[in-house]
């Protein structure tokens, strides 16, 4: 009997070490958005109703940019609340926070220093995700996966729209052969981005989520106040997007097939995107793959030079050469 109970100690022991050692160190770079409060507390509170388990928050390195207003005066008072609300500490560099986590979350809102911010996380070994967007160019979006490939470092980035409930209902509708699709969203510009890197990539990874690969050239229409930018497929299909950047920003996809149209209804929220965050850094598996982030960017890169061109049809292909592709 005794024996038994000895048994059936140990084996409780080496299931709550193998649990404990199963929730990642998590970390920080970057604490100037509201995403680092939110993700935070999907993690490390489980009495939220939307708890994702696996990982906690456990570090984080400031950052910021002096030049961007709403980063600049955004960082102090998160850091106070991730320190006071969660017990997050802070460490003064990129390469102290690498030493104390298993994987990293680079959150720092303004995409220009993120191939920097990325350096060194990518040469201690540790897979990163990377918010949106991805780089404050296309050029330093590719260099980043460039990299990310040379280190064998598991790296991926992704909106949270990809992953809504209700986009992904969308996706299960069956409307036949995809002949088309518009995606409309928020489009707010920020002077030190291209113009969809800053908050028009939400709608873009939409219209990339039902599209996919493939888009072979795009042209834009602009005005004071909205963006039309239609991009043409392989096999003559139409993705376009309607960015809106003052007013009501609503949002919504439709897709248009062969046999039928689907229409999203609703929104969603952050936790969908925490949890495939979440897998991403057990598995080491991206769940978006590089080459159709690259896309969606040289898209956006693309509709800015069609702007520039006044109006001419761009090919995605001329994009990426020019930027140090393809990938």
């Amino acid at each position: 009997m005794l024996n038994r109970l000895n048994s059936c100690l140990l084996l409780f022991l080496s299931l709550a070490s193998t649990a404990s050692a199963a929730e990642l160190r998590i970390g920080i770079i970057g604490l100037d958005t509201s995403h680092v409060v939110a993700f935070t507390q999907l993690l490390n509170d489980p009495k939220q109703k939307d708890h994702v388990a696996g990982g906690k928050v456990v570090a984080a390195f400031k950052g910021g940019s002096p030049d961007i207003e709403s980063s600049a005066s955004r960082v102090e008072g998160y850091t106070k609340q991730l320190q006071e609300q969660f017990g997050v500490k802070i460490v003064d560099s990129i390469p102290e926070l690498c030493k104390q986590v298993d994987a990293v979350l680079l959150e720092s809102v303004d995409g220009r220093p993120h191939l920097e911010q990325a350096r060194p996380v990518f040469e201690a070994g540790k897979p990163i995700f990377i918010d949106k967007p991805v780089a404050g160019s296309l050029r330093d979006a590719i260099a980043i996966y460039r990299l990310a490939k040379e280190k064998n470092v598991p790296v991926f980035s992704a909106s949270s729209y990809r992953f809504y409930d209700s986009l992904l209902e969308v996706k299960k509708v069956n409307v036949g052969q995809i002949r088309s699709c518009i995606s409309y969203g928020p489009s707010h510009l920020e002077p030190h981005h291209p113009d969809f890197f800053w908050y028009g990539v939400h709608p873009t990874e939409a219209l990339f989520t039902i599209m996919g690969q493939g888009c072979e050239s795009v042209v834009r229409s602009t005005t004071r106040d909205t963006d039309v930018v239609t991009g043409t497929w392989t096999g003559g299909r139409l993705g376009t997007l309607i960015g809106l950047q003052t007013g009501p920003t609503p949002h919504k996809v439709i897709v248009f097939g062969d046999k039928g149209v689907a229409e999203q209804k609703g929104s969603g929220n952050y936790t969908p995107l925490v949890r495939e965050i979440v897998k991403f850094f057990q598995t080491g598996v991206a769940p978006v793959p590089t080459g159709e982030t690259i896309e969606l960017f040289a898209f956006m890169e693309a509709a800015d030079e069609s702007k520039r061109q006044g109006g001419k049809p761009v090919k995605i292909a001329d994009v990426l050469r020019q930027n140090g592709g393809p990938f």
